[in-house]
């Protein structure tokens, strides 16, 4: 039998209720300029992310926000999105989960920032996805390939920006099955929703009986020699990493101690050049050596879906080397940085597609409505049923400092569909290097 609501419940839960919608924590409340949306001004638009600025991913990907932020200081000095200014706030979460947590409810809670913007990390912003999507503040281009991001039923406010791991381990699987025929393969991945995801894209095309070591390791320890020792005897000819760059030159250093020779393919957020001989040459120092990193690298096998940054005839690199000359001229200019500026550009598009007077749910619709071109070689798959991001890849090597790609760029989808060639080609930047409104 329910017992009868006293006048004291009523009233808490009154007061409950009007606290939260005064908080704007939730939904569009609060100071708009117009728009109502938290974040939103009459001149501004303030975003925020957690990002490695300190920890084991630090290495490259501190650049990415960096990035980001020079490209939005670019936009905001051609005269920013609708009369609006975007203000970024990106906070070091030092690629901890635990700290992924407080750091993200703060900008909600606190700043109450209009959307989270490429958060980094698939250990990371898997503990904040759902309280993102329970505040119903935007989740826009999470920086990691997993297909966790693509659950619009479960997750509406979050979106995939990158090729997922999925498509991108079938793509390198699929070479991989060509390329070596019959040649022993062996793993090294990340033991979470990265490595996992891109272990089930490449387990779709390299035949099982080829695969002679599954070894994982765990983001934050940095002894991996007993998982290279284990490969090492398999006696692969060839070695697939998913790991992120600092785990990429702590494999390879190990196999060279064990003067092991394999071919390695790479993939892609584990695979810029200029980041990798950095982390090759400042470990082997550390560890009382001293290495040349370059030659270490050269041949692996990677993949990419944007504009190559060595690529010197490319519209895309040439308006993110202006950019960064400008705005961030010390920092070098690679693969992270065309990353992060590639992304900064894809959220201009979505906030110009909301409108005049900007909203969450605004800027969600128009996502899921939306046909974006931009810097990627391949095409994105968003839409009402899908918020995955970009839909492929071209296979690359890396050749001196540059990652080179080889033939045409690959779309597939993240179950058993077909790899298809993508014949489009690229659009080109704008002229001014600000996306047009519409």
């Amino acid at each position: 039998m329910k017992r009868p609501r006293t006048r004291r419940a009523l009233a808490l839960m009154t007061a409950a209720t009007l606290a939260a919608a005064a908080s704007g924590c939730g939904g569009d409340g609060g100071d708009g300029g117009g728009s109502g949306a938290p974040g939103v001004t009459a001149t501004t638009v303030t975003i925020g992310s957690h990002q490695p600025l300190t920890g084991p991913a630090a290495p490259g990907y501190s650049a990415n926000s960096a990035a980001s932020k020079a490209f939005f200081d670019y936009v905001n000095a051609n005269g920013g999105i609708n009369g609006r200014k975007i203000v970024y706030k990106y906070v070091d979460d030092a690629y901890n989960p635990t700290q992924t947590v407080s750091v993200t409810q703060k900008l909600v809670l606190q700043d109450k920032v209009f959307a989270i913007f490429n958060g980094l990390g698939t250990p990371t912003h898997s503990k904040v996805v759902d309280y993102l999507n329970a505040q119903r503040v935007p989740d826009l281009f999470v920086a990691s390939g997993c297909g966790c991001w693509d659950e619009p039923d479960k997750h509406p406010q979050t979106f995939g920006w990158q090729v997922d791991y999925i498509r991108e381990g079938k793509i390198l699987g699929d070479y991989i099955k060509k390329t070596y025929a019959g040649k022993k393969v062996a793993y090294f991945y990340q033991n979470d929703d990265f490595g996992q995801d891109g272990v089930k894209g490449l387990d779709k095309y390299i035949p099982k009986d080829q695969v002679v070591s599954r070894q994982s390791y765990q983001p934050g320890g940095t002894d991996i020699s007993a998982q290279a020792q284990a490969i090492a005897q398999s006696k692969a000819d060839v070695v697939v990493l998913f790991s992120i760059p600092t785990y990429t030159a702590l494999f390879r250093l190990a196999a060279l101690k064990l003067n092991y020779k394999p071919t390695f393919a790479v993939s892609n957020v584990g695979s810029d050049p200029i980041t990798l001989t950095g982390l090759l040459e400042s470990f082997a120092k550390k560890g009382g050596s001293e290495v040349k990193g370059s030659p270490l690298i050269q041949g692996m096998v990677t993949d990419g879906y944007l504009s190559a940054p060595g690529d010197a005839s490319n519209s895309w690199t040439q308006l993110f080397k202006k950019i960064h000359a400008q705005y961030i001229p010390k920092l070098p200019f690679n693969g992270n940085i065309v990353y992060g500026m590639s992304v900064a550009y894809t959220f201009v598009q979505a906030l110009q597609a909301a409108g005049k007077n900007p909203t969450r749910k605004g800027v969600v619709d128009a996502l899921e409505k939306s046909h974006f071109t931009g810097p990627g070689v391949v095409p994105f798959a968003f839409s009402e049923k899908s918020h995955a991001g970009y839909t492929g890849a071209v296979i690359g090597t890396i050749k001196g400092e540059n990652v080179v790609p080889q033939g045409q760029p690959l779309t597939t989808d993240d179950g058993d569909g077909p790899i298809q060639p993508y014949t489009a080609p690229q659009p080109q930047a704008p002229a001014n290097g600000v996306p047009a409104a519409g």
